[in-house]
């Protein structure tokens, strides 16, 4: 599938290794970084582009957001393992959850731009007998410069590939696109319920923000991990 991850917010707490771990299967181990688990919270709005066919923008431009950890798995592979994902079209969700086994949740949502504010928000509606939500407001700084980045921001986004299961087995995909081009930010209101909602404690005060205007994303067929 084409994507485009468009006008996105990486929000980032630390969260103790041990705690992370527990919630991930078999075969899965968290990536630290300066020995702490990191956690993300990531709204943005979602475009789906057929390698074929006409786009049709009311079924397949959508907001998402993202709760996820950063993993090793068996075959050494780096990337992703989504704790939840939230989108506004319920047709995508059944479809991501049939397809690439993640757990996906329908909800209403909205993503809107106001100069150099963005506010996000989420209201789970299916499945799962909690309404969790979460309301962002972003403030969006200055451009990073290549040379400004460092592994601790290309450890936080810089990621190519997923993992989900089906059943007992472990699946990933890969995810090619270009280097994120990111802004300073700062995030005023983070008022969440979908972090905790996935098991995790409540986010330790305040995240590491990041913004970015968004990249146009290849994303591969999912495949048994050896």
């Amino acid at each position: 599938m084409l994507h485009r991850w468009d006008r996105l917010t990486f929000l980032h707490w630390s969260y103790p290794a041990v705690v992370v771990q527990d919630l991930l299967p078999n075969g899965l181990e968290v990536e630290t970084f300066d020995g702490s688990a990191w956690v993300g919270l990531v709204p943005f709005f979602m475009e789906v582009r057929p390698p074929r066919g006409p786009r049709v923008p009311w079924l397949l431009e959508f907001p998402e957001t993202n709760v996820r950890t950063y993993v090793r798995g068996p075959n050494g592979e780096t990337g992703v393992w989504f704790f939840s994902l939230d989108a506004a079209r319920l047709a995508a969700v059944v479809t991501a959850r049939i397809t690439y086994r993640v757990p996906y949740f329908w909800s209403k949502m909205s993503v809107t731009r106001q100069g150099d504010v963005m506010e996000y928000s989420t209201v789970r509606r299916w499945p799962g007998p909690r309404r969790a939500s979460s309301s962002t407001r972003v403030e969006i700084g200055p451009q990073y410069s290549p040379d400004e980045l460092t592994p601790f921001d290309h450890y936080l986004t810089a990621r190519f590939s997923l993992f989900g299961t089906w059943g007992q087995q472990l699946l990933y995909a890969r995810a090619e696109h270009e280097p994120w081009v990111l802004y300073r930010a700062e995030a005023p209101l983070v008022q969440d319920d979908l972090v905790a909602a996935t098991g995790l404690p409540r986010p330790p005060g305040s995240p590491v923000v990041h913004w970015s205007p968004g990249v146009d994303v290849r994303v591969g067929f999912p495949k048994r991990v050896r």
